[in-house]
């Protein structure tokens, strides 16, 4: 017997005003665009349809329909244990930094390949700039250090015409560097994004994953614990964790402070803030915004920093892109 349903808004408010996955999941529309979806769907205790979301094959089936059905990727696989994110809130990080960039574009949104973005830890998955690009049609580069990710993301980009001409992939050869080895003399970036590793260990990365195992009543096995959304070592955990990734993104960045707009970097933990803004701080960057976000119960938040003040952004924007 199906339990009462609970009442859930027809809109998640707490998104984007443009981000597409606003609406609860239409799952016989998305089944419709990707039938491969149809044996994973069914009604849950309160007879809505969904997923097994504690099913790392189901949510990645879940990414495949929603990036065919929305952004018109026709091919998106990605190998066993990489990680699988949640489509709405990487929409969000992208649609939050068009209206960053726009601020400064007096208020239009920038759209074309003159705005030219930089993934840093672009993953397996390539979701970045995949949505970026096939929303506002910008150019991306985007870096991983893990050979078998930069594999698989140029391997999807090939087989997607839509993508083969907006996305390019390079391999960060140095496990101690971020941007240097990545960012050619040449390149002008209006953007870098980037989704940390989250820990700073593997067990930490293994007990967060059992609590979340736990909270959807599933049992845990200590021997063998599968986050739902999977990852790999450089995906999930670093020495350091968070915060020391972060802030060396930051004592790096002053080095291509005159090849990039806006740096940006996500901020998972609340107790990352203050060592990243006092980093940032020290090594004088002119402008830094926090920009909060949120998907359901979780909160997250993204930091962005520039070298240029008012005027040189002004004079950024008109000379180094062509920004409809």
């Amino acid at each position: 017997m199906a339990q009462p349903k609970k009442a859930f808004p027809k809109q998640k408010s707490e998104l984007h005003p443009r981000n597409l996955h606003r609406s609860r999941y239409d799952f016989p529309q998305l089944i419709k665009s990707c039938p491969e979806l149809a044996p994973y769907v069914s009604p849950n205790p309160y007879n809505d349809l969904s997923i097994n979301f504690s099913d790392p094959v189901a949510v990645k089936m879940l990414n495949k329909a929603l990036l065919k059905h929305f952004y018109g990727i026709q091919y998106w696989d990605i190998p066993k244990d990489f990680l699988c994110p949640p489509i709405p809130g990487r929409a969000d990080y992208i649609h939050y930094l068009a209206d960053l960039l726009s601020a400064s574009n007096a208020g239009h949104l920038p759209t074309g390949q003159g705005v030219r973005v930089l993934d840093i830890g672009v993953g397996a998955n390539c979701i970045y700039p995949m949505i970026g690009h096939r929303s506002y049609g910008w150019k991306f580069v985007g870096s991983d250090i893990h050979a078998a990710s930069v594999k698989n993301a140029k391997l999807m980009i090939e087989a997607n015409r839509n993508l083969s001409k907006g996305i390019d992939i390079r391999l960060q050869k140095s496990a101690k560097n971020i941007f240097k080895g990545v960012i050619k003399p040449t390149d002008l970036f209006d953007l870098t994004l980037c989704n940390p590793p989250f820990h700073a260990s593997q067990d930490e990365a293994h007990a967060t994953a059992t609590q979340k195992l736990r909270k959807l009543g599933k049992p845990v096995d200590r021997t063998k614990v599968v986050l739902n959304f999977g990852g790999q070592k450089n995906e999930l955990w670093c020495d350091g964790g968070e915060e020391r990734f972060v802030c060396q993104m930051v004592e790096e960045s002053v080095l291509f402070a005159e090849q990039c707009f806006w740096f940006s970097t996500l901020v998972s933990k609340k107790t990352t803030l203050p060592a990243l803004l006092k980093t940032l701080k020290r090594i004088g960057a002119v402008e830094v915004k926090t920009i909060q976000m949120a998907q359901g119960q979780k909160e997250s938040r993204f930091v962005a920093w520039t070298f240029l003040d008012a005027q040189q952004q002004q004079a950024w924007m008109r000379t180094h892109s062509s920004k409809a």
